[in-house]
């Protein structure tokens, strides 16, 4: 099982993957991490109580790594909470290599089957609500642990 840290000047965000509910997703990312893409990149949409959202390579939201990736909607983990990890995208089946991360449930629910959810914050989870927008990615690592 591969696991994910999102390095920033505010503090180390670890995240666990939901490869069952969103294979393609979790490998899109893995891809685009292993591959440097979302090093040194901003979280360019910062909406407090909503999510901070990062990994567009222009820095304002409306770049992606040149091809987009289908939508996976459908599995068991499709809820967007405190730390949930979820596709951006501008329409169905539009997503690429941004992505945001949920401050809440509260003000996410409308999100549901509607953004792939892919993974989740298990550590770290204070470090959302330190981003700010402009902040950067320091660097994003793949790490392999043990189930």
């Amino acid at each position: 099982m591969k696991t994910a840290e999102i390095h920033t000047g505010k503090g180390v965000m670890k995240i666990k993957f939901f490869e069952k509910d969103a294979p393609n997703t979790v490998a899109n990312f893995i891809k685009l991490a292993e591959s440097n893409f979302y090093d040194g990149l901003t979280f360019h949409r910062v909406i407090p109580n909503f999510v901070v959202q990062g990994g567009c390579p222009n820095g304002i939201g409306n770049g992606g790594p040149g091809y987009k990736i289908d939508c996976e909607l459908t599995g068991d983990n499709q809820y967007h909470d405190r730390g949930v990890l979820s596709m951006a995208h501008a329409g169905r089946n539009t997503g690429g290599s941004q992505f945001f991360i949920c401050h809440n449930r509260e003000n996410t629910k409308h999100l549901d089957r509607n953004h792939t959810v892919f993974g989740k914050v298990y550590e770290g989870l204070d470090v959302i609500d330190q981003i700010r927008q402009g902040d950067v990615m320091e660097k994003v690592v793949i790490k392999e642990v043990e189930e």
